[in-house]
C-alpha cells in the first residue's frame, strides 16, 4: 500500500484543521521543506500536499513553497487546493508535482473533470469529501444532494482512475477511519481508493491494506506522534 505523509500549507506554514475548519487551525512546523524531509528521511516515497488558502480562495498562495518541497527531490508528490483551470493544473505538472487533485470543481463542473481525466490520465485524481454521506463542497460547507460512493462510480465511468475518499467526520480526530466506507468503495471495478481521514493505527492500515485499498493519507497522528512513520512504512508500505 502507498502511504502518504501530509503537509496542510496555510500562509506557508503546516498546520492541521480539525474536520475542515479554518478557525481550529493548529501549526505544527514553520518550515515545510523541513517537514517533507524528514517525512523522507523516514522512509516515505509519497507526499500528499493541500494548499488550504487555495482551497478557500482559489489563489496561489503556497506555490513558492509547494515548489520549494518538489526542488528536494526524492518524493512522488500529490496536490489538491484551490486546482479549478487546466492551466493550475499545468503549473503543477511543469512544477514536477506528479498528481493533481481536483475537488470541488469536480462536483461543480463534471463535464471539466471527466476532460481533465481524458487528457491527463493518472495524473488528475479526484478528492471526495462526505459528510453523512452526502459528497461535501467548498471547503466542506456545502453539502450536495449525490451519495459519495456513487459520484465515485460516475467518476470511474468518466474515466477517473483514482480517488481520494474522505469521511469528513473522521478528519483530525483520532478516532480511526470509516472501515466500513471503503469495503463499500473497494468493491468498485477500475478505481483506485486512497483512504483519508482518520487513520490512527497499524492495525487499521493493516485492514485497509487486506481489503485492497490502494493508498492511505497520515495526518494529524504523524504529527501528535500517535503513528510512526518508519515503523508504518515497514509494516504496510510499498515496495
Amino acid at each position: 500500500m502507498e502511504i502518504f505523509p501530509a503537509i496542510d500549507l496555510r500562509g506557508g506554514r503546516v498546520v492541521r484543521l480539525y474536520q475542515g475548519d479554518y478557525s481550529q487551525e493548529t501549526v505544527y512546523d514553520q518550515d515545510p521543506c523541513a517537514v517533507a524531509l524528514r517525512f523522507q528521511e523516514a522512509g516515505a516515497r509519497f507526499l500528499h500536499v493541500v494548499d488550504l488558502d487555495g482551497a478557500k480562495d482559489g489563489t496561489l498562495a503556497n506555490f513558492d513553497t509547494i515548489a520549494a518541497i518538489v526542488r528536494q527531490g526524492g518524493l512522488s508528490i500529490e496536490v489538491g487546493g484551490g486546482i479549478r483551470t487546466e492551466e493550475r493544473i499545468r503549473q503543477y505538472l511543469d512544477l514536477g508535482v506528479d498528481r493533481c487533485i481536483l475537488g470541488t470543481i469536480a462536483v461543480k463542473d463534471f463535464p471539466f473533470t471527466a476532460r481533465m481525466a481524458q487528457l491527463y490520465g493518472a495524473k488528475v485524481a479526484v478528492g471526495v469529501d462526505a459528510r453523512d454521506g452526502f459528497v461535501a463542497i467548498s471547503g466542506w460547507k456545502e453539502l450536495s444532494q449525490e451519495r459519495g460512493v456513487d459520484f465515485c462510480r460516475r467518476l470511474r465511468d468518466a474515466g477517473v482512475h483514482r480517488v481520494i475518499y474522505t469521511d469528513i467526520s473522521r478528519d483530525g480526530a483520532e478516532q480511526g477511519t470509516n472501515l466500513d466506507l471503503y469495503r463499500e468503495l473497494v468493491t468498485i471495478p477500475g478505481l483506485e481508493i486512497t483512504a483519508s481521514g482518520g487513520v490512527s493505527s497499524l492495525e487499521e492500515l493493516r485492514t485497509l491494506q487486506a481489503m485492497g485499498v490502494r493508498a492511505a493519507i497520515l495526518g494529524k497522528a504523524l504529527y501528535t506522534g500517535r503513528l510512526d512513520l518508519a515503523a508504518v512504512i515497514r509494516e504496510v508500505g510499498a515496495c
